[in-house]
């Protein structure tokens, strides 16, 4: 299993395609990250699959 894996999101802000390094050594996590085009934060939710696979859920600051 990879410790890091490049995935690429959309920003929910400016819809530009960035890609981003998971660490895939912890199960769930959340941070915040400025998009790399707009400079605006975007939360970051990941989880890793049972088969070591990461999916991440992005959106605005703003939403629940």
């Amino acid at each position: 299993m990879e410790l890091l894996s490049e995935t690429e999101i959309s920003c929910p802000y400016c819809g530009e395609t960035i890609s981003v390094l998971i660490d895939c050594s912890v199960d769930q996590q959340q941070y915040i990250e400025d998009c790399q085009v707009c400079c605006r934060p975007i939360v970051f939710t990941t989880q890793i699959g049972a088969d070591g696979s990461p999916r991440v859920e992005a959106r605005h600051e703003d939403e629940v």
